[in-house]
């Protein structure tokens, strides 16, 4: 009979596969694979001869040296006593392979049941230990999930003791001269194979369920979720330092888990290999810290290091219990590092960055009241309320140097009207700042109301949540805070609010937006556009001595940090609730990566367009009520007609129109921008009746007026509106004269608003 030849490496048979044919190999050695392990076949063994009684290989065969078999067609019982009978030679080879391998399989049984007994001891004292060395350092201990659910393995049917020496016998026998007696009856060959087979399947399946346990038991040990002994060892070794008494022992289990964890198939070989890598890289910068020094100043030290290792784990735990989702929030959070590319459009990560957002906005909330009962928040806490940091490996050695040296630097600015998130929602908390309006235009007064109006909340309930301050932090989380963050990031469809060193478009330090360049940014807008964040009001203060006579005052928006890093910002209110009077609200990524002087010019631009809509309500487009808004809406609509315009500049607009998508606000908003980057500075680039609406409703202050008088652009405009001023002015001036002779002092208010007319503020 000719033999086959089967190359090294490929597989003969897998799990689950028809039982067609016996195999003997003549040379070579092949691998047989059962659950946790293998067992090697060489010359003279049979392959699938334990299977015979069964329609399919329940073992896979793979070649580990080329390897030469000869093949017997048998696929039932009755063609095995047809080729018994015939070669009894066949039949004496057939048996003590057979035997041989039930040997194989018990010995390793035994083995198997031995590893399973001391992984569920180890896992109780390792997790054991770790609880102890916490106690002992005063650090809070993690649970571990499902641990009280496991119990020690216990066999349901153990293979008879006898087995063993039995087959070992008959191994024996057969390989003696007596073979030759027994061979002659094909009935005990036949019945030896069929009891054989029938062990080695039962020896078969107590290996599955072994292996079963041992794969559930590793599963504490390593797991994709993070949740486990290997996280918990690591991250407290790191805690501790190197060079913490108990340091060395915690680094030799660690090791002795690492020697366990590597080649183990119940593992994911990959998973395996990422966290170990990790743990080594670390353990390098740990032990050596000269490593990790580095003449750049936002270099990571080794002590940051080991304050922020487990930065997951230290949030969650500081959630508590109210945050419900946190297993699927680590899980998922273990996914998303595992991208290759974590803006991918595929499904698969828009899924998992949808779960993640909506699980992120959650974790926010019950963070943020869980400071409101402690003294002391922990930094990496503090770095996920501020920046949307949860994870110190996807976030980048580098940029986590950089986050936590900031964190520190930060404090309450709400004085200067600028907050970050965190300390946004502290106001509302504190009843400082009203909580913002909602995508219908409902602040939170009416939003309460409209749910009792339908049905959804009782009067008593009204009453308790319009006191309760927690109620309006979740308001404003629920509506502005999901919003806000999202639109900032300015990449709506791979929006994802974890801090993530792949959104990180340029130096982190440098993009990270502070209270001098947000007033620079002011500043140079109020220095071309003055009167951009006044509004008219009557002086309430004085209204015995001013009477009714309007006056103008200043509200420089709020300026609230998403916690992302981004590249848009947005115009969220332009006033706070119903208050004309009050601070308008805007919105930039704490880390903005484009130009924040162009970002601010523009939301100053939509801030203006928005203010006059407010102010002018229903006729804000109405020409014959003349206006801001309604001006340049009719400049716009009928640009065709207009005799002021020329061929080339009426091409232009249409361009700008098309570019704006048919938006008159956003076309004003770029005109604005224009106005304030180009035309303050004498670089004329509007047409001649955009320039007239901006230069009545946009004046510049008189410093500039002086510099631009010369331009004849500008001559004929600054004429009409000195003679406006001045005659304003003459009115305030014999106002003041007439409260001085009645004996009153001139309120400040009204020298503002003199100085204001003047475009001296």
């Amino acid at each position: 009979m000719a033999g086959t030849v089967l190359e090294k490496g490929k597989s003969l048979y897998k799990n689950g596969q028809p039982m067609t044919a016996l195999h003997l190999i003549t040379a070579g050695a092949v691998n047989a694979e059962y659950p946790g392990g293998t067992y090697q076949l060489k010359k003279g063994d049979v392959i699938g001869i334990c299977e015979i009684c069964s329609e399919i290989h329940f073992l896979g065969y793979t070649a580990t040296e080329d390897s030469t078999i000869l093949t017997y067609p048998v696929n039932n019982m009755e063609a095995l006593d047809d080729l018994l009978q015939k070669h009894p030679d066949v039949a004496r080879v057939f048996m003590i392979s057979l035997f041989r391998q039930i040997n194989m399989l018990l010995s390793q049984s035994s083995i198997s049941e031995m590893n399973c007994a001391n992984l569920h001891q180890n896992l109780t004292e390792d997790y054991e230990k770790y609880t102890a060395l916490c106690a002992r350092y005063r650090v809070t201990p993690r649970s571990l999930d499902g641990l009280n659910e496991v119990s020690a393995y216990i066999v349901a049917e153990d293979p008879d003791i006898w087995l063993n020496s039995y087959y070992l016998g008959l191994q024996n026998i057969y390989s003696s001269k007596y073979a030759n007696i027994l061979i002659q009856e094909p009935g005990i060959s036949l019945g030896m194979l069929r009891k054989g087979s029938l062990d080695f399947r039962k020896t078969y399946t107590l290996l599955d369920d072994q292996n079963h346990y041992c794969t559930q038991i590793l599963q504490y040990y390593l797991n994709s979720s993070g949740n486990d002994l290997f996280d918990f060892y690591t991250s407290l070794y790191y805690q501790l330092g190197a060079n913490s008494e108990d340091a060395t022992s915690l680094c030799k289990d660690i090791e002795r888990m690492i020697t366990h964890f590597e080649g183990n198939p119940a593992l994911d070989a990959n998973q395996v290999t990422q966290r170990v890598e990790s743990f080594r890289s670390r353990l390098s910068v740990v032990n050596k810290p000269e490593l990790a020094a580095d003449k750049n100043e936002d270099s990571l030290s080794a002590s940051i290091l080991s304050e922020l290792a487990g930065s997951l784990n230290a949030i969650l735990e500081f959630a508590g219990a109210d945050f419900k989702d946190a297993d699927t929030f680590r899980q998922h959070v273990n996914d998303y590092k595992k991208l290759e590319d974590k803006n991918a459009m595929d499904d698969v990560a828009g899924r998992l960055r949808k779960r993640l957002t909506a699980e992120f906005n959650s974790l926010y909330a019950v963070v943020f009241e869980q400071t409101l009962g402690t003294p002391y928040i922990p930094t990496p806490v503090k770095m996920f309320l501020y920046f949307g940091y949860v994870d110190e490996e996807l976030a980048g050695a580098s940029n986590c140097g950089v986050l936590y040296n900031l964190t520190f630097g930060i404090e309450d600015q709400s004085k200067f009207g600028v907050y970050t998130f965190y300390h946004w929602l502290l106001a509302i908390y504190n009843g400082d700042k009203s909580p913002s309006r909602n995508e219908f235009d409902e602040d939170y007064t009416d939003y309460l109301h409209k749910q009792k109006a339908q049905g959804n909340i009782t009067a008593s309930q009204l009453d308790s949540m319009e006191k309760d301050p927690m109620s309006r932090v979740k308001y404003e989380l629920e509506n502005m805070f999901a919003s806000a963050n999202k639109v900032t990031f300015g990449r709506i469809s791979t929006f994802c609010p974890l801090f993530a060193a792949e959104n990180v478009l340029k130096d982190l330090k440098g993009a990270f937006v502070t209270l001098t360049q947000i007033s620079k940014a002011l500043e140079t807008i109020r220095s071309i556009d003055y009167s951009a964040f006044y509004r008219e009001s009557m002086d309430f203060e004085n209204m015995d001595i001013m009477g009714k006579e309007m006056i103008h005052l200043e509200f420089v928006p709020d300026v609230i940090l998403a916690p992302n890093v981004g590249i848009r910002g947005v115009m969220w209110q332009e006033i706070e609730g119903k208050k004309r009077n009050s601070p308008g609200r805007m919105v930039f990524s704490i880390f903005h990566m484009e130009d924040l002087t162009t970002t601010m010019v523009r939301l100053a631009g939509e801030f203006r367009w928005e203010m006059c809509k407010r102010i002018q309500g229903s006729r804000w487009n109405d020409v014959s009520e003349r206006s801001l808004t309604s001006e340049y809406f009719d400049y716009v609509q009928f640009y065709r007609k207009n005799h002021e315009l020329s061929a080339e500049a009426k091409e232009r607009v249409r361009v700008s129109l098309q570019r704006a998508k048919n938006s008159f606000k956003e076309m004003f908003v770029r005109d604005y921008i224009i106005w304030v980057l180009f035309e303050g500075n004498n670089s004329p680039r509007l047409n001649k009746v955009a320039r007239k609406i901006l230069f009545a409703y946009c004046p510049f202050p008189a410093r500039l007026m002086t510099t631009l008088s010369q331009n004849p652009l500008y001559s004929e405009l600054m004429e009409r509106s000195q003679i406006l001023a001045s005659q304003r002015v003459h009115h305030l001036e014999v106002l003041a004269q007439k409260i001085r002779n009645n004996g009153a002092q001139v309120p400040s208010t009204l020298e503002a608003e003199i100085a204001y007319t003047q475009g001296k503020v």
